[in-house]
């Protein structure tokens, strides 16, 4: 079942409430690790009310613009920022692209203007027309139109280079010093899901996601395997919270 909604709140809470010991839910767990110091309201404490059952893989977010924009890395797109109006399409307010954005104008001294979407289809539609200039957005939703020549990559997000951009430095190699941020794609379950449940889940997919037929199709799209077990996870999840915090902190956003 989809459940769509509030950066993935909405499930995240209808997985916490489950007690059928069956429920568990794919999300993006940097996204799910952001909403306790992002949201006023939350209806389940994510480090109390859901467990972790494996983590999968990791795609890293793409800086990209317009193909109008007259840059071709980070730095001549900072200093274009501080001398030109620079709209900046956010996927939506408070998500993990708006702050690694924020982030990266925090540690480049980047000028641009937040535009709010309600998802990334129509963030990317408006940056591909032209009517935005610059995205924060995952690679595999990106990736494709990059490759058509509609989007320009700037850099990626993540701390070592994409084997399939090899060319594209990180944006940490560009200024952005020990920049990292991406899509985590986990599986969580609530937090009374019995341990033995957990661990042959676990186990099940792990085993799945590491086939090289798997690898492959992820690989094609610029995601990796990136696995951990239920503990690793859940220390992942911690450690996520945190470093997120801090920078939904200094960015002073707030949502209900």
């Amino acid at each position: 079942e989809n459940k769509p909604g509030a950066s993935g709140n909405m499930g995240a809470d209808q997985t916490a409430k489950a007690n059928d010991g069956y429920t568990v839910m794919l999300c993006d767990v940097s996204a799910l690790a952001i909403s306790p110091s992002l949201y006023t309201k939350l209806p389940f404490d994510p480090s109390k009310d859901l467990r972790g059952v494996a983590m999968l893989a990791y795609s890293p977010h793409m800086l990209v613009v317009h193909p109008s924009v007259p840059a071709s890395n980070l730095k001549e797109l900072v200093e274009l920022s501080k001398k030109s109006k620079i709209d900046f399409a956010v996927t939506a307010m408070g998500s993990a692209p708006h702050l690694a954005g924020y982030q990266v104008a925090s540690l480049t001294g980047a000028k641009w203007e937040y535009i709010p979407y309600k998802g990334g289809s129509q963030a990317v539609t408006d940056t591909i027309a032209g009517q935005t200039q610059v995205l924060m957005n995952g690679m595999l939703a990106t990736l494709p139109f990059v490759q058509q020549n509609k989007l320009k990559v700037i850099g990626v997000s993540k701390a070592t280079r994409v084997p399939l951009l090899p060319n594209v430095p990180t944006l940490a190699e560009q200024g952005a010093t020990g920049f990292e941020s991406g899509t985590w794609q986990g599986i969580l379950a609530p937090a009374g899901m019995p341990k033995a449940h957990v661990d042959k889940l676990s186990a099940a997919l792990i085993s799945i996601i590491r086939s090289p037929d798997v690898r492959a199709r992820l690989a094609a799209q610029g995601a990796e395997v990136n696995t951990m077990n239920a503990a690793e996870m859940d220390t992942f999840f911690n450690a996520e919270r945190k470093k997120w915090a801090g920078v939904v902190a200094k960015s002073g956003l707030k949502l209900d």
